[in-house]
């Protein structure tokens, strides 16, 4: 399978495990105390980084660091937005579709040799 997929794949489950312990709290444990909350964070996130790190190492085969990252926040984005208004109900602003937009600026600057094939 293409190491672009691979990553790209791999990143957008991590994301998901991301999303969840760090946001996910506020909704099912803002009743509990500071330290069960952290803790139940830490060991979702333990999930995030068993993704994130292969994601990293085998996309930085085929990638800058800097396309790895700016591919991270894409993706972030793509799993916040549905989440924070599925899961956290939260309402669906303007702002989503700036940011949304100024990432895929920032895509095509970062990833345009790549497009235009230069």
């Amino acid at each position: 399978m293409n190491r672009f997929i691979i990553t790209t794949l791999l990143l957008c489950c991590s994301n998901v495990f991301m999303t969840f312990a760090w946001y996910g709290h506020l909704r099912n444990l803002s009743h509990k105390p500071f330290i069960v909350a952290a803790l139940i964070s830490w060991g979702i996130a333990l999930f995030e980084y068993l993704l994130q790190v292969p994601a990293n190492r085998v996309g930085h085969e085929v990638m800058s660091i800097g396309e790895l990252k700016l591919l991270q926040e894409v993706i972030t984005l793509s799993v916040f937005v549905p989440f924070s208004i599925l899961y956290m109900k939260e309402k669906l602003s303007m702002d989503y579709l700036w940011a949304g937009l100024c990432l895929l600026g920032a895509v095509f600057f970062l990833f345009r040799g790549r497009l235009i094939g230069a």
